[in-house]
């Protein structure tokens, strides 16, 4: 008995050994079993067979064979069952997929389960309880197998099928016993481990096996029948179930080789050909493990890209999101123009091989009409994906399922086949990236989608001319140029005028909504109630040129800050800083730009602050100093030394000739309003008025604030200028016009007032106004695009001569503040700079009834 125990102890030390050397000489007794039946096999024979199986044949086995795999799902399902954490059932089936069939390829016996199962469920649980929960799931994984070995039994002993495999009887004998051997463990041991493992649970677990293994042995059978072998196939049974207790005993993964060989034998023993019995193993490997096994790697690979992506704050993903959105994109882009290339050009790809070797990387459809109207429609749709719009996602679904669709039933390549597959996969990855509501049509891409359609119209007509018969007579034509008829060149033509209404449906489709929210007009009552309770800056009174749409930021109901813009294409022009409670000027920055990206618009701001400026810099936007504007401290304003001289010398002079300085309140009566028009026409000599950063003669508008006139003798107004309230200690104006009349200087001795003015009724300073394109873009190491946009600009703002403005300006300025524009990163300064030009350029009437000027509307 010492000797027994001792001989025990021994062999339990060297188990993995011993393991190991079982394995092995397993391996080598399937190696040579294997190679000495494939000797026996013709390839040619094995790729006939396999040639024979119809589309519709190998789709069934797919369809069977995945359905086999689901039993399996139920393990999981008890798993969690005995662990304290809880899962979502998705997450279950996801999971459990990848387990079973990682298993079913590798399962080494049970470790690889074990491992992953403790991955996947071990949120909240002890090492403990998970240990225990998976050896109570892995005890029962053999009781189906069990089952089949009783069914096998009574075949060959009850009902006398499959008697050839008798002499395999020890082998079901002792995988029949294992199912007993389970219960009495399970019922008859006084432990722990079994406590929590009920009836219930036992009988669904049972019955998971049970499923699993009868489904992978009757798809098995399935797989024959499908092929079309004579066979008694009930005998099959009987050997599937030796098979699976050989490859189980075997302990190699998935029974790989000895599974096999068992088989390969025993089909032969009932008059299965050697070739087909290959073949038959061959589908129920691909079936039922290499596919499902390969599904399991995609679940896995989401799942520990999800756990990345959790890790990285969700980095990872986006980033895995914005490659698949722009490989979609070229290819939606690549594949239209191309096939509007071989479209125009019929041989193309015989003649280029670089265009040859690219063509087998496109879709394509029934003809060449179909393949133009298809073509322009793939680009406008690639226009859409770029723009990340909403509407674009399912149309490209559909023309991409129908192109892939028609381009395999053509070329069912395994090539095109893997990369049509990859596309479709690019798609579905990036359909997060779908999130605006509508497209907008930027200046860039309006400029190159109209050269590449003007251009592909122009080429087809050239191609056309280059078809005629007396152009051929006279000129070599290229083969690659050459139509089969005039009459398909001439479908050809019709289709590019189809294709052009199509893509100018496509683009209004995408364009097209129901959104309202940048169509906020002035409200004097919301724009009132912000100023009066968070005061105002100094461009909040321009709200009431009502020129500017407005977006209101709200809390809880109440408007908190306004942003006053136009639209121009794709941009939002932004004038100045946000007018409102300080609190919340990130807040409503972040929120303005977030509804603008989903709604297609790209903002800009203009004439901002050095602090606003450096807080976009941090969210993605670049800057060019636009100007920058001058301050007088009036507190040590004063007329008096030698630098005032003149000064007071020119102020006595008014005072000689009677010319007075007062401040007019409004409402403003209508012959008031009268004669400062004459003065404001005078001043503009037949010039239409800007706008936008400008004030404009308009009577609403000169109704908000009061007014600073200069009179002469005779009590005529002769010059005058409005205030501009900002509603903090800065006091500013706006309109600043004079008449024929008015005598020289009168610039002058109206802003001296102003400043005594001021001063007098306590402001600490006095803004003069910008000085636009001061030291910008002058250096020649400036940025070319800052030098042009300088240009743009300088040229542009034709009515208003800025070149001496910050001379006349500096004779009270004590201090200049620089301001700035801000545009999105990677957008086009240039076009920036235009946009801007002819948004503060819009041609204002001069009679102050403005078609520029949204509706007024007050809340009743």
């Amino acid at each position: 008995m010492q000797t027994l125990r001792k001989l025990w102890a021994a062999i339990n030390r060297h188990m993995t050994l011993l393991r190991l050397l079982f394995v092995l000489s397993v391996l080598l007794y399937v190696i040579h079993e294997v190679g000495r039946d494939l000797q026996q096999i013709s390839g040619e024979q094995v790729s006939e067979i396999f040639s024979q199986q119809s589309p519709l044949t190998l789709l069934a086995m797919l369809v069977v064979g995945f359905i086999a795999v689901t039993p399996m799902l139920n393990y999981d399902f008890n798993v969690v069952k005995f662990l304290p954490g809880t899962f979502k059932k998705g997450y279950i089936v996801r999971s459990g997929w990848t387990v079973n069939t990682f298993t079913n390829i590798a399962g080494f016996g049970g470790l690889l389960g074990a491992s992953l199962r403790a991955n996947f469920y071990s949120k909240g649980a002890t090492r403990k309880e998970i240990l225990f929960a998976i050896s109570k799931i892995a005890l029962f994984l053999l009781t189906g197998l069990s089952l089949v070995c009783w069914i096998a039994l009574a075949q060959i002993f009850i009902f006398h099928t499959g008697t050839e495999f008798t002499r395999y009887w020890i082998w079901l004998v002792g995988g029949a016993l294992y199912f007993p051997g389970v219960m009495l463990a399970t019922h008859f041991t006084d432990s722990e481990f079994f406590n929590d493992l009920t009836w219930r649970r036992q009988f669904s677990l049972m019955i998971s096996s049970s499923l699993e293994w009868l489904g992978c042995s009757l798809f098995f059978i399935f797989i024959g029948v499908l092929m079309g072998i004579k066979v008694d196939f009930a005998a099959v049974l009987p050997m599937f179930a030796v098979a699976s207790v050989a490859g189980v005993v075997s302990l190699i993964p998935g029974g790989l080789g000895s599974f096999d060989t068992f088989m390969l034998t025993g089909l032969g023993f009932i008059g299965v050909d050697k070739a087909d019995a290959l073949v038959w193993l061959l589908l129920y490997r691909i079936f039922y493990y290499i596919l499902p096994f390969l599904v399991g790697v995609l679940f896995f690979i989401q799942d520990m890209g999800s756990k990345l992506n959790q890790s990285f704050e969700g980095l990872p993903m986006q980033l895995f999101r914005r490659v698949a959105h722009i490989f979609l994109t070229t290819f939606l882009w690549f594949s239209g123009v191309m096939i509007i290339l071989v479209s125009t050009f019929p041989h193309l790809q015989e003649y280029n091989k670089v265009y040859g070797a690219f063509y087998g990387y496109v879709v394509y459809f029934a003809n060449q009409a179909t393949n133009i109207i298809m073509g322009f429609l793939l680009i406008g749709l690639a226009r859409g994906v770029n723009s990340r719009v909403k509407r674009a996602f399912w149309p490209t679904t559909i023309v991409l399922i129908m192109a892939t669709l028609n381009t395999l039933w053509k070329d069912p390549s395994i090539k095109i086949s893997i990369f049509l597959m990859l596309v479709l996969a690019a798609l579905w990855l990036s359909h997060k990236e779908f999130y605006r509501e509508h497209f907008e049509y930027s200046w860039g891409a309006m400029l190159f989608d109209g050269i590449s359609f003007v251009g592909i119209f122009v080429t087809y007509i050239i191609v056309g001319v280059y078809n005629t018969p007396n152009y051929q007579r006279v000129h070599h034509v290229p083969r690659a140029a050459l139509f089969p008829t005039e009459r398909v060149w001439f479908s050809g033509l019709m289709a590019i005028m189809i294709a052009v209404l199509i893509l100018a449906a496509v683009y209004w489709y995408m364009h097209n909504g129901k959104s309202s929210i940048f169509k906020t007009p002035f409200d004097a009552q919301r724009v009132e109630h912000v100023i009066g309770n968070y005061g105002g800056n100094e461009v909040s009174h321009l709200a009431y040129l009502r020129d500017k749409l407005l977006y209101f930021y709200q809390v809880d109901g109440e408007d908190k800050m306004f942003f006053m813009y136009q639209k121009k294409a794709d941009r939002l022009i932004v004038m100045g800083e946000p007018v409102g409670d300080p609190q919340y000027r990130e807040a409503a920055i972040d929120d303005f730009m977030d509804v603008a990206d989903k709604e297609g618009y790209s903002i800009v701001f203009y004439e901002i602050d050095e602090n606003l400026t450096l807080s976009l810099h941090e969210k993605g936007y670049d800057f060019l100093k636009f100007g920058e504007e001058g301050f007088v401290h009036l507190p040590s304003f004063s007329m008096d030394g030698k630098k005032r001289k003149s000064d007071r010398n020119l102020m006595s002079k008014f005072d000689r000739d009677g010319i007075t300085f007062a401040e007019l309140q409004p409402p403003f009566r209508d012959d008031t309003l009268q004669e400062l028009r004459h003065v404001s026409d005078e001043w503009l000599d037949g010039q239409n008025e800007s706008g936008f950063s400008l004030g404009f003669f308009d009577d609403y508008y000169l109704d908000q604030a009061s007014i600073y006139v200069m009179r002469n003798a005779e009590g005529r107004i002769v010059a005058f200028t409005t205030n501009m309230p900002t509603h903090t200690d800065v006091s500013s104006i706006d309109l600043m016009r004079y008449g024929k009349d008015a005598p020289s200087g009168t610039m002058d001795v109206m802003f001296i007032h102003l400043l005594q003015h001021n001063a007098e009724v306590g402001s600490e300073n006095f803004n003069m106004g910008m000085a636009p394109l001061s030291n910008v873009g002058v250096s020649r190491f400036s940025f070319i695009e800052e030098r042009l946009a300088h240009l743009i600009y300088e040229y542009g703002y034709r009515f208003y001569g800025f070149q001496g403005l910050r001379n006349y300006k500096e004779k009270y300025v004590n201090s200049w503040h620089p301001k700035y524009i801000a545009y999105r990163r990677r957008s086009s300064l240039v076009f920036t700079m235009m946009q801007i030009t002819l948004v503060v350029n819009t041609k204002r009437r001069t009679d102050g009834k403005n078609k520029n000027i949204f509706v007024f509307r007050r809340n009743r």
